[in-house]
């Protein structure tokens, strides 16, 4: 079995066109000083009738295989993190994995909200450590803007849409995810929710004129168990990878809020300096959040080569789970396992189980 699952690929996908905050002060009462005041957030991007979660999530995948030299025929797991499906079935991991040409993978979404990023990367990494599979796409996405009543100004001003991906691999490296931690209660889902839609309150005339297919929130409760649930997540997850938090390097948390992840970090006592954040260019992407994060502090160096990464985030349901990884980067020295290398380390488990005491 495989010694751990490295990050080898990363991409995303936003799309072009961009909602300011000077925009929405003429279709909602608002301001741009208050947007940016609560939320930290200048701008959004919000897809066209074109840009689904499946065609988002595509355009992030191929960014991320195409990083990891990955084939798509060679892929073998899809997973597909989103609370904003195209579709309730088919899953939209399933749609991706069409569009790829991923003919040989599996596929299936997990849903846990803003969490389903690292939920997914958890599930990942535990199939690869375990033999199920050497590889897997990785992929959060969202089209939020679907959900939004935007005569609401206190959820309408939050959220954008895009898309963010990995690949992980099978590895014999030292680097790779170190620990995941994942958390729920679903006591408090009705502070952040959508009422209807679903089996329990099918579509009809009513909840479409109630607005109930709209997202809905309690903003101060949400809030306060946030920063407390994602610090502690955080907590946990630094100490089941055997580290302090003075071995962080850099904190890549979900962009939900700027309050929230000044918050956190306060919480914890982590240096602001050392967190990423892009929220007030993409707003709150949900699942998409924290790979298109990834790429964009890769991309400016503030995401280097033996760095040891934090990720968090908190999300309806409520979920909340946390990550830590140390950063291995471009795919040019540690590799993956070769299928050789692979039975090579099954036969030597088989003779360590034999082996006589």
């Amino acid at each position: 079995m495989a010694k751990n699952a490295l990050v080898t690929g990363w991409g995303f996908y936003a799309p072009s066109r961009v909602m300011t905050n000077a925009e929405l002060e003429r279709i909602v009462d608002t301001s741009d000083e208050w947007i940016t005041s609560r939320t930290g957030i200048k701008e959004r991007r919000i897809a066209s009738d074109e840009e689904t979660t499946s065609f988002m999530s595509v355009r992030a995948g191929r960014a991320a295989l195409e990083k990891a030299h990955l084939r798509p025929q060679d892929v073998q797991l899809v997973i597909v993190g989103t609370c904003s499906p195209d579709y309730l079935f088919p899953a939209t991991a399933c749609l991706v994995q069409t569009e790829l040409g991923a003919t040989r993978a599996g596929a299936f979404d997990v849903e846990a909200a803003c969490t389903s990023f690292i939920t997914a990367l958890a599930i990942a990494r535990g199939m690869i450590v375990s033999g199920a599979v050497q590889n897997a796409l990785v992929i959060g996405a969202e089209r939020l803007s679907r959900l939004l009543n935007w005569k609401d100004r206190t959820t309408c001003v939050l959220f954008g849409d895009g898309a963010g991906a990995a690949v992980l691999e099978a590895s014999n490296a030292s680097v790779g995810i170190e620990s995941t931690v994942l958390h729920g209660d679903g006591s408090k889902g009705e502070m952040l929710m959508v009422q209807a839609g679903g089996s329990k309150r099918p579509a009809s005339a009513e909840t479409i004129e109630r607005g109930q297919h709209f997202i809905t929130m309690a903003g101060g409760e949400v809030f306060k168990l946030a920063v407390k649930s994602m610090a502690d997540a955080a907590e946990e997850a630094i100490a089941e990878a055997g580290l302090t938090l003075d071995d962080i390097d850099i904190l890549i948390p979900h962009q939900a809020n700027v309050r929230i992840i000044d918050g956190v970090a306060k919480r914890l006592r982590f240096p602001p300096e050392k967190v990423f954040i892009n929220i007030q260019r993409y707003g709150n992407t949900s699942a998409a959040s924290i790979p298109i994060a990834i790429c964009e502090a890769e991309a400016t160096g503030r995401l280097r080569r033996g760095d040891k990464v934090l990720l968090v985030a908190f999300g309806g349901g409520f979920t909340w789970g946390a990550a830590v990884l140390e950063w291995f980067g471009a795919h040019d020295g540690v590799r993956p396992l070769s299928p050789l290398e692979r039975a090579g380390r099954a036969l030597e488990d088989v003779v360590e189980r034999v082996r006589p005491i």
